[in-house]
């Protein structure tokens, strides 16, 4: 999908705030079937310039049960569900695919504020990725400035997203490594 407005915008200290209303209101809107509701993803990195698109995470114990109970609430958020339903197993891994199953929805009109919605099992090892890259890019802001300028420079030589999503996923892969192993060494659980 080619978007002409593929950018890397500066962080913005107000993405956290909005970022937390968003899930408040989500929680309020799914129900009991929310498990947790999450501000994943660049724009919930403090000091991470960012595509200007608040990625939100969606834990629950069923996803079919998930995807038909949040189809209507989402709508009147202005969310419509989005056909990818897996995410890539990282690089180097054997895990089934099936684990790595998610349900998406987007923003459905262009020019206003940009949301995704993944919707993952929980305790699965996508919910769980998502988390960890979030929380250690938290702990680590050195890996925030070097992860922002390999963003900002990937985005000045494609403004196709599938394009920028192929090349960043195996960034992400290797930012991972590293991750777990902060995880271990500090008893970090999602």
């Amino acid at each position: 999908m080619t978007s002409p407005t593929l950018y890397i915008a500066a962080y913005d200290p107000a993405w956290r705030n909005r970022g937390a209303l968003l899930c408040a209101e989500l929680r309020e809107a799914l129900g009991p079937l929310a498990l947790r509701v999450e501000h994943i993803g660049s724009t919930a990195v403090p000091g991470m310039a960012a595509k200007p698109v608040f990625d939100l995470q969606v834990s629950v114990r069923d996803l079919a049960e998930a995807t038909e109970a949040f189809d209507a609430p989402l709508r009147e958020f202005g969310l419509a569900r989005r056909p990818w339903e897996q995410d890539h197993v990282p690089a180097g891994g054997d895990d089934d695919p099936a684990r790595w199953a998610k349900r998406l929805w987007g923003t459905a009109q262009p020019g206003g504020e940009r949301i995704n919605l993944h919707c993952r099992v929980a305790g699965s090892p996508n919910e769980r990725l998502a988390l960890l890259f979030r929380d250690w890019m938290r702990a680590h802001p050195l890996a925030v400035a070097g992860y922002a300028s390999f963003k900002r420079a990937l985005a000045t030589i494609t403004n196709d997203l599938d394009v920028y999503s192929d090349i960043k996923d195996p960034v992400v892969d290797v930012v991972i490594v590293a991750a777990e192993d902060w995880a271990r060494a500090i008893g970090w659980t999602p």
